[in-house]
């Protein structure tokens, strides 16, 4: 089976110019966890997810200001390019799905951007993969209350 039957098309993104403020935004809209940031390109240049955000905001420096300063102006100060993880690690459409589990399994990741030809096609997640091994006709809720995210 290839990743591209099973990713999800359509994946949220986020600018490399964007702030964390804007990040937690989307997050929050769109009920994802791992957003992507591309280039004006297309490209993808990291990902930023929940936990990133979770650090910055726990951040001493950060930290220390929360109760004088808004956390809204907190997290619009730090731009995202800050706080995602970039080289990405992301994986091709026509890859075989063992290989993206293995990625993610090895590099410790919750999801894996999915490329093509350079360009952001999808993202396949841990739930997907859940999805997968649970069955087509699992409900997606009950799934996704499986997926417990740990360090």
């Amino acid at each position: 089976m290839r990743v591209r039957e099973v990713m999800t098309p359509g994946v949220v993104t986020l600018e490399e110019t964007a702030t964390c403020h804007d990040a937690v935004a989307r997050m929050v809209r769109h009920r994802v966890r791992h957003l992507p940031v591309v280039g004006e390109d297309g490209a993808p240049r990291g990902i930023v997810t929940d936990r990133d955000l979770r650090h910055q905001l726990f951040a001493p420096e950060t930290f220390r200001q929360i109760g004088t300063v808004s956390v809204e102006r907190l997290m619009s100060e730090v731009p995202v390019s800050r706080v995602m993880s970039s080289p990405v690690v992301s994986v091709d459409a026509e890859a075989e799905l063992g290989e993206a589990a293995r990625i993610m399994e090895e590099e410790k990741l919750g999801s894996l951007p999915v490329v093509e030809q350079g360009r952001l096609v999808g993202i396949v997640t841990e739930t997907d993969l859940l999805r997968k091994i649970v069955g087509e006709d699992a409900c997606c809720a009950d799934v996704e209350t499986i997926v417990v995210s740990f360090p």
